[in-house]
């Protein structure tokens, strides 16, 4: 691919993962321009020309010091929308982690539904087509937009990391929770294409309620298994927590846990370095910033700017994602 093709920007703390896509692309970086005035408000612009160029843009929407999740969303919003009045003939939002992405429906009388909102804001601001990774709601993200959406998903890298790992062990994979037992099933298959053999299944019963988290039981048996806990996102840790314990409670050998984006808010690191488990896999979607050395013992970090870089490839040269992510 040459970089005449394209225009790959990469915005504030995602600068990073920016890069390792862009050498993963053969491609360098565009330079654009952020700046904070002192009254809180910014900038953003690019500093090449974008006329007629297919501008991919990626941002990571996560909280951090210095910057909210809300911060980085008007910081992309606007950055798109210059893109688009200089000309670009296609912005691609890239955000391997996308914010509001939980809030997918009403839950309770006069909800918002922010995943939708959000979408209608970089509609507005003219992007084309959105990427992500893992979001919580496959079906809500999809029908949230009415521009191109791409989903790709973390399952082959964890396949990848846990099959020469544990593979001769007997294996349970566990959902912490009944909604994400799709996302479990679907890891739980590709380990068993992988491994060539059969793998056990358990899910943990949960509520929640004005953030109050409740339910005990554990479906499926764990006993004499290793287990593998699957999860979109770990946030304060209590729900990975509850269901590693309740594996160990079970008769579990040991217990590990994937989960493609680590927020790791409040006091998850205290949470994760009480909980029972024995690793605990993430992707760097978002920086585990929160987390001390402790916390961080137990932690396997996978890249997955390599997976980004190819999905970019394929959008811009007409591939298949769908074929990429086949394990």
């Amino acid at each position: 691919m040459s970089a005449d093709d394209i225009r790959l920007f990469a915005l504030s703390d995602t600068r990073e993962l920016g890069e390792a896509v862009a050498a993963a692309l053969g491609v360098p970086l565009s330079p654009h321009e952020e700046r904070q005035f002192e009254d809180g408000e910014h900038k953003t612009r690019p500093l090449t020309s974008v006329r007629n160029r297919y501008a991919y843009v990626v941002q990571s929407l996560y909280g951090a010091a210095g910057q909210s999740a809300n911060d980085k969303l008007v910081r992309l919003l606007f950055f798109a929308g210059a893109l688009r009045d200089a000309s670009a003939a296609g912005v691609t939002v890239i955000a391997p982690y996308l914010c509001y992405a939980r809030k997918d429906r009403k839950t309770k009388a006069r909800d918002p539904v922010a995943t939708r909102y959000v979408a209608q804001l970089m509609e507005a601001a003219g992007a084309d087509r959105v990427l992500t990774i893992d979001v919580h709601n496959l079906a809500a993200y999809e029908n949230a937009f009415r521009i191109r959406t791409e989903h790709l998903e973390a399952k082959k890298l964890f396949v990848d990391h846990f099959a020469p790992l544990l593979g001769s062990e007997e294996l349970v994979v566990v959902s912490p929770d009944v909604g994400g037992v799709k996302r479990a099933e679907a890891f739980r298959e590709a380990m068993e294409r992988r491994l060539a053999r059969p793998v056990g299944h358990a899910f943990m019963e949960k509520y929640r309620s004005a953030g109050v988290v409740s339910g005990e039981a554990l479906v499926g048996e764990v006993a004499g298994r290793t287990a593998i806990i699957i999860d979109d996102l770990v946030s304060s840790g209590g729900t990975l927590a509850r269901a590693a314990a309740a594996c160990r409670a079970g008769g579990a050998r040991r217990v590990h846990a994937a989960a493609t984006h680590g927020l790791f808010n409040a006091q998850a690191g205290a949470v994760l370095t009480a909980a029972a488990l024995d690793s605990l896999v993430i992707t760097d979607t978002v920086p585990p910033l929160r987390l001390d050395a402790n916390a961080r013992a137990r932690l396997h970090v996978i890249p997955v700017a390599a997976l980004l870089a190819e999905s970019v490839r394929r959008m811009h040269e007409g591939g298949s994602i769908v074929e990429l992510l086949e394990t």
